[in-house]
């Protein structure tokens, strides 16, 4: 049996635990292969290191794979169904409290956490142009979300004016029938980073980040 994966080590000790593997093969060794080094001494289970695309490699290249998998959407596509679970895994940023007491560290370790943030705050938001007419903008305005205050600018046509901001995905799904009512050309982008820049910061009580 020939398994691609990027987590040699990992598969290897995972595979190991099985009880259906120890029935057959007891304590021997998965045959872990790479270009530059072979381990394990059991040449019937192959566990061999993936360049990337793993999801592509079966059934050509491998008969099953170990990959990280967040919705399965990308398995679904090659064909490829999840078996079983080899672990749960989260990122987080982690600093130490004498790094956070040097303020040079601080401010890195800030710009860090700002980014982080941002990345993940985009994924609830959409940023938004729209026109409207001058006559409508105060009735819009008072229940059009922004990160502040949207941003108006006049248009070629002195009785219209645009607004571009950013607001939440469901703000945008609760405010559509106001949005038809009325402006007009409504253009929607799913932005990569938000960041409130005044709200960034890495005080004494460090607020972890966590993906939602």
């Amino acid at each position: 049996m020939r398994i691609s994966t990027e987590y040699l080590n990992t598969a290897s000790r995972f595979i190991s635990s099985r009880e259906s593997y120890k029935k057959y093969y007891g304590s021997s060794r998965p045959l872990v292969i790479t270009p530059w080094s072979r381990w394990g001494d059991n040449t019937m289970v192959q566990v061999i290191l993936s360049f990337g695309a793993t999801e592509a490699k079966p059934p050509e290249e491998a008969d099953a794979i170990i990959d990280v998998s967040e919705t399965g959407t990308t398995l679904e596509s090659n064909g490829l169904e999840a078996i079983d679970m080899v672990l749960e895994s989260q990122a987080v940023l982690i600093a130490s409290p004498g790094s956070l007491r040097d303020p040079v560290k601080r401010e890195k370790i800030s710009d860090i956490v700002a980014i982080m943030r941002g990345v993940i705050d985009a994924r609830s938001r959409y940023h938004i142009f729209i026109n409207v007419k001058k006559k409508n903008l105060e009735e819009l305005l008072k229940t059009l979300p922004a990160l502040k205050s949207p941003t108006i600018s006049p248009l070629a046509d002195p009785e219209w004016v645009a607004i571009n901001t950013v607001v939440g995905k469901d703000d945008l799904i609760r405010i559509m029938p106001i949005l038809r009512r009325l402006a007009q050309g409504l253009v929607v982008y799913e932005p990569r980073l938000v960041i409130p820049l005044d709200n960034i910061g890495v005080g004494g009580g460090f607020e972890g980040v966590k993906d939602s």
